[in-house]
């Protein structure tokens, strides 16, 4: 499966956003990268560009190319009620993500590479799928001879904001996934009415 690993300070400017976390490439030079900067910019974007751009910062901001995001755009149409807050919820609720959330991992790019490298388990099974979608009660935890790596106990040490969707329990090493995430509760900045609007088009 396919993945960006493209320059990062580079999308993080283009949004001026830290998109992909703590940045001091961004803190020093927040303009758009390229030659000239701000300088160079368009003064107006057209309304498509507008949307195209939100699509673009929710594709980076959750690790997805172009084909998995459109497929989970599906997914998310297929669904009742409000289609922005459903993407949202699926992206959510995807391995790699909650592995970030619940401070395992501290980027959503190295939360990603655990769960590839076989370092958690779902309800006791080793799952190296980043993609694999949780259900309300799953449970999240570190593999037991992985407990020990450098950069989990690192993450875990910094601490991380919980959130009421998800439970951890330090002493074992696991999260379990009480529910879906309503849009309140999803931090992102991200204005998912704007990609429902370019998907209609």
């Amino acid at each position: 499966m396919g993945k960006y690993i493209g320059p990062k300070s580079k999308i993080a400017r283009r949004f001026g956003e830290a998109i992909y976390g703590a940045d001091k490439v961004l803190e020093k030079r927040n303009v758009p990268p390229g030659q000239h900067g701000l300088a160079r910019k368009r003064k107006k974007v057209s309304e498509y560009g507008t949307q195209l751009s939100e699509k673009q910062k929710a594709k980076y901001t959750y690790g997805l190319l172009e084909k998995q995001f459109s497929r989970t755009y599906e997914q998310a149409a297929r669904m009742g009620g409000i289609t922005g807050e459903n993407l949202l919820k699926l992206l959510e609720c995807r391995l790699d993500n909650v592995v970030y959330r619940l401070g395992i991992a501290p980027t959503r790019a190295a939360a990603r590479q655990l769960v590839s490298h076989r370092h958690i388990c779902v309800n006791g099974s080793v799952v190296n799928i980043p993609s694999y979608s949780l259900r309300a009660g799953d449970v999240v935890s570190v593999r037991e001879k992985s407990k020990s790596l450098e950069v989990i106990t690192e993450s875990l040490a910094g601490g991380r904001s919980r959130y009421a969707w998800l439970e951890w329990d330090n002493a074992t090493m696991s999260g379990k996934f009480l529910q879906k995430p309503e849009r309140e509760e999803i931090p992102e900045n991200i204005k998912e009415q704007l990609i429902v609007e370019l998907y209609s088009k």
